[in-house]
């Protein structure tokens, strides 16, 4: 079932996003979405964040759907060109994947290789038109498909950003592109996203906030230090380091977060968890389990 969908029956829509490991062995990541499968509405699999070399979303998109667990493909235009990204995106709709994240990617100065070439032939709001147009039946060149995909494109906003209007200005061309979510960055100021909520709603595409969910100080450092367009503001990082318990006092941040979510938002989307965390982090905030039926 694709996002808006989800939203549509459930009126809230709750992801999870984990990152496939560094090699061939999917035991560890499988159990770890079995656990968050009763919690969530979806799983998001990264495609090489950070630009470090990791096992494809795809593979592990199809094995989540295998499983009856509605997979995010997450696809990235730095490392194929676009005839690559659409065959990707056929791959994903003959394997059944409905929901994909259309991202540009980091660049590879950040990653393991750095020595790689990045490819950047299409970025965000291209793929989300390519994605438009292979639902429509033909390929970027305007030739005729063999069948139709069926996907529902998703994409990414930074309501952080300062000044805001070239984000909201962005936002706006993905929407006429063809997005029909978003997912914002990790945010930790709920008002800095009210302007983007305003635009959601004119443009009725569903948006689904970010919470990431820190353990100490020392993440917050990290987050400010490395993430680019998120900033831990310094209340919440002196929170963590005067708790007795910063990683329970980083669960109660977070559900608060998504406490504040179901008021205005139509979802929220979970990062930087293990399925422990973020079982407390939506029974603090409320949240029943998302799929009936399972122990």
């Amino acid at each position: 079932m694709n996002i808006p969908d989800i939203i549509a029956r459930k009126g809230f829509a709750v992801t999870v996003e984990l990152t496939p490991p560094k090699g061939a062995d999917c035991r560890s990541i499988m159990q770890a979405a079995g656990e968050l499968a009763p919690w969530v509405d979806a799983i998001n699999i990264t495609d090489g964040p950070g630009a470090v070399m990791r096992l494809g979303s795809l593979s592990l998109c199809h094995l989540l759907r295998e499983k009856g667990i509605e997979p995010v493909l997450q696809l990235t235009c730095r490392d194929r060109n676009r005839i690559a990204l659409q065959a990707e995106l056929l791959n994903a709709s003959v394997l059944g994947i409905e929901n994909v994240l259309c991202l540009t990617g980091d660049h590879v100065a950040l990653g393991d290789h750095p020595d790689a070439r990045a490819c950047y032939d299409l970025d965000s709001v291209s793929l989300l038109e390519a994605v438009a147009r292979l639902n429509g039946g033909c390929d970027l060149c305007g030739h005729a498909l063999n069948g139709p995909t069926r996907l529902c494109a998703g994409a990414a906003v930074n309501p952080n950003a300062s000044p805001a209007e070239p984000q909201l200005l962005k936002m706006r061309r993905k929407a006429r592109a063809g997005a029909r979510f978003f997912q914002t960055q990790a945010v930790f100021e709920t008002d800095r996203l009210r302007p983007f909520m305003e635009a959601a709603g004119e443009l009725k595409v569903p948006l689904l906030m970010g919470v990431l969910i820190l353990n100490s100080r020392e993440s917050a450092r990290f987050v400010n230090e490395h993430v680019s367009g998120v900033r831990v503001p310094e209340k919440i990082a002196a929170e963590l380091e005067e708790a007795a318990d910063p990683r329970s006092r980083g669960v109660e941040i977070a559900a608060g977060l998504v406490r504040e979510a179901l008021g205005f938002c139509q979802g929220v989307h979970l990062m930087n968890a293990g399925p422990r965390t973020v079982e407390q982090v939506l029974r603090r905030a409320g949240l029943a389990k998302r799929n009936e039926g399972e122990k």
